[in-house]
């Protein structure tokens, strides 16, 4: 069985997309019976062979932190063509995701997309409402072609059936549980903001896009700030295209950071917090949760289904009050106890070695082999 992923969003500063096809390459290369092959924009067309990888050259875009732009469908047509795949997994629904159709109906095989991106949200918040209806239209014309469409969520598979895409599948994504961890957990973190034994450290990290709602964050941690009966708190926020105004109560870390820096950070916290409401799964909230910490987060979009109630708080979507007020809640309960909940939820669903299995069952369904066939011969 040989699989072939190809998207445009896998850049050195990716987020869940490349976090969940490295998991993915690493584990099916690892099998007897599975070969992958990573399809992702590159400067030049290069087949890397010790990382299973095609660079197809790509338009660098400007100010995107080493994202590049597919403007023709020919270059990966013709890497497919090259690398011979018995199924395609498209990951973005752009020039990639056309290319990928054009592909499969050559060689006739299986086609599956991930659909990683709420785009009709993403593109009616720049340009206004006026473009969801555009959007709706195309999302089911591209999909239309495909033979199954992964969703990280409910919320997003049901969006996607709302629009009359059939095929539609629930395929949540996974951890490195042994990258997130509670051991992780390091005093010198608090050393190093100066804090107090006494004080309750949050943790965001991420873009600072509109999508994330910070100004929620900032106009939360004020409220506790200026709340004379609340414990002390202070938030760190951690990722690119950081606010530059903030409350005394927050640190800035305004760069991106590597994974396992990320990882000891959400160790040495005591609570995730997040105002997104527009997650089409919310990774972080899982990695967070993997260091053994709990999640006070909207109720909205993914978050209200990876947030158990046992492993943290959810509040009203973008009010800063009643997101403060959760927080005090969590602490007047056990925080701790829920932190540890939290772990053992992550590590009995979302192992990235459980998820790979769920996704690994998708392609032999729709390559029409069993569970316990071994399958070794390449297509072609």
């Amino acid at each position: 069985m040989h699989i072939a992923d190809m998207t445009m969003f896998y850049a050195p500063s990716s987020g869940g997309v490349r976090t969940y096809l490295d998991a993915k390459r690493h584990r099916l290369n690892a099998l007897a019976d599975a070969r992958h092959t990573l399809l992702v924009p590159g400067e030049r067309h290069v087949y890397i062979t010790q990382d299973h990888r095609v660079d197809v050259p790509a338009t660098p875009l400007p100010f995107s932190n080493g994202y590049r732009f597919p403007l023709t469908r020919r270059p990966w047509r013709r890497a497919l063509n090259e690398v011979r795949p018995d199924l395609i997994e498209a990951g973005d629904p752009y020039t990639v995701g056309w290319a990928a159709i054009a592909s499969a109906r050559e060689l006739d095989i299986p086609l599956i997309a991930f659909y990683h991106s709420d785009l009709p949200t993403m593109i009616s918040n720049r340009l206004g409402g006026w473009s969801r209806s555009l959007i709706n239209g195309y999302i089911s014309r591209l999909y239309d072609h495909y033979d199954r469409v992964l969703a990280p969520s409910r919320v997003m598979a049901e969006r996607l059936e709302g629009l009359g895409i059939k095929e539609v599948r629930v395929q949540p994504l996974g951890v490195d549980l042994t990258t997130f961890r509670p051991a992780l957990r390091d005093e010198q973190v608090r050393v190093e903001l100066g804090l107090n034994d006494d004080t309750r450290l949050l943790v965001f990290a991420g873009r600072g896009s509109q999508e994330k709602n910070l100004p929620i964050l900032l106009e939360t941690m004020r409220r506790l700030q200026d709340d004379p009966s609340a414990q002390r708190y202070h938030l760190l926020l951690v990722g690119s295209s950081m606010p530059t105004q903030v409350p005394d109560n927050v640190t800035i870390i305004n760069h991106f950071c590597p994974t396992a820096e990320i990882a000891r950070y959400f160790a040495s916290s005591d609570a995730l917090l997040h105002a997104g409401t527009q997650e089409t799964f919310g990774l972080i909230v899982l990695e967070a949760m993997a260091c053994g910490i709990p999640v006070v987060a909207a109720r909205a979009g993914a978050l209200t289904e990876n947030v158990p109630e046992e492993c943290g708080m959810l509040c009203r979507p973008l009010d800063s009050e009643d997101m403060a007020r959760s927080i005090q809640a969590l602490f007047e309960n056990d925080a701790k106890a829920m932190g540890r909940r939290a772990r053992a939820h992550v590590e009995r669903h979302h192992d990235w070695d459980i998820v790979v299995q769920g996704v690994m069952q998708h392609y032999r369904e729709l390559l029409g082999i069993s569970h316990t066939t071994t399958v070794s011969a390449q297509h072609g």
